[in-house]
């Protein structure tokens, strides 16, 4: 596909309440183009973000999971966001894409915000993951991991980086900034994606939920109010910037451990 048709769902969510954001969710997904092919959610979508894991954790196939299959096959669209996963005894902040057909794919968040105590409630991912979906290739990443270029470094290997966050208004600057600089140094689409409202322990969202192209120019940003946004991706015209100014040949080569 030449164009990939994308919802950015900004949103306000419920402390701890799963359900209650599930429902939130169904009424907000009524906003979402009838000819989407992606919607993305925030990050830990059914509770906020929260350090009590074990509480709030499900297996692949429980309740927020087989809601995404379900509204996927519902919207003829991939729907994704991350939430709390239980795996060999652990917890991990995962981020999971469901296909319309029911198709699964995951990725593990790398970088744990100590500062929070994630690292201590939650199991850090190992690898990165690149998922094709209607011919377009996504490289998913999640909150803390946009400080860390070096993890979504781009080797020619996908076309739209993806984020998605609960990052607090406090540090609103460094998230506008560096969503920014990730898609003019990958030479790709941005698509960051932010929580809005007051969680439980007094921190404040703004959103500034965003869409950036290849060249760092901002098509949309949203503060402060629930919204889902529908845009349209170019292949063509990425293609033909990145063939007009072919800074990632010059890339160094190296290995992330």
């Amino acid at each position: 596909m030449s164009t990939l048709n994308i919802s950015l769902v900004q949103a306000d969510l419920v402390w701890h309440r799963p359900g209650e954001n599930l429902e939130h969710f169904e009424v907000m997904l009524q906003d979402v183009a009838s000819d989407s092919d992606l919607v993305v959610l925030p990050e830990m979508f059914t509770t906020g973000f929260t350090m009590q894991a074990e509480e709030f954790a499900e297996d692949m196939d429980g309740p927020g999971v087989c809601w995404m299959q379900a509204r996927a096959r519902q919207l003829d669209a991939a729907v994704c966001g991350s939430l709390i996963i239980r795996e060999h005894g652990a917890f991990v902040n995962r981020f999971v894409l469901a296909e319309p057909d029911g198709t699964l794919h995951h990725y593990d968040k790398r970088h744990l915000f100590g500062m929070a105590g994630e690292d201590g409630s939650y199991v850090a991912g190992g690898s990165r993951t690149v998922i094709e979906f209607r011919g377009w290739r996504i490289c998913p990443m999640i909150c803390y991991d946009l400080r860390f270029p070096v993890w979504s470094r781009n080797d020619l290997d996908y076309d739209l980086l993806l984020y998605v966050a609960n990052w607090p208004s406090r540090r609103r600057l460094h998230w506008q900034v560096l969503a920014r600089a990730r898609a003019i140094e990958n030479q790709c689409y941005v698509a960051a994606v932010n929580r809005v409202g007051i969680d439980a322990k007094g921190l404040e969202y703004l959103g500034d939920s965003s869409l950036v192209d290849f060249a760092g120019d901002v098509k949309w940003c949203c503060e402060g109010l629930q919204q889902v946004h529908n845009a349209s991706l170019d292949r063509e015209a990425l293609v033909s910037y990145r063939e007009r100014f072919p800074f990632l040949e010059d890339r160094d080569e190296f290995s992330v451990k």
